[in-house]
């Protein structure tokens, strides 16, 4: 069964946007966190990129920041990346992932293994 499903990426010149959305099912919509990791073919690891929680709190990757903006719609089960001034090195499948880490509480952060549920991706490429 698929739980999350992304749309919105393409490819775009250095400097251009792309808004990506995600769709999450019932059950994965009911997790705390939800977000994007990245991954470039012949890397070993996905790289996180950003994760909201349901208290509207967001985490950026370093690479990232003050670029990328995520948001969701808790009514319509989405969550949004919006990319700009993108650069070529932004370049991977972006994934969307939901889950959460528990600690006196639930809490999102960027580590991988937090998250149970992974969409397909769609791609994105930034070159001139």
């Amino acid at each position: 069964q698929v739980h999350l499903v992304e749309s919105g990426g393409g490819s775009v010149q250095p400097g251009g946007s792309l808004r990506l959305s995600c769709v999450a099912s019932q059950l994965a919509s009911s997790a705390y966190c939800m977000g994007w990791f990245r991954q470039v073919p012949g890397e070993e690891h996905e790289e996180g990129v950003a994760v909201i929680g349901r208290d509207g709190r967001t985490i950026y990757g370093q690479s990232v920041e003050g670029r990328l903006t995520i948001s969701q719609d808790n009514a319509k089960n989405t969550v949004y990346l919006q990319m700009d001034n993108l650069k070529p090195e932004d370049t991977a499948k972006y994934v969307c992932v939901a889950g959460q880490g528990y600690r006196d509480g639930y809490y999102c952060s960027l580590e991988a293994s937090m998250f149970g549920y992974w969409g397909r991706g769609t791609q994105v490429t930034v070159s001139s």
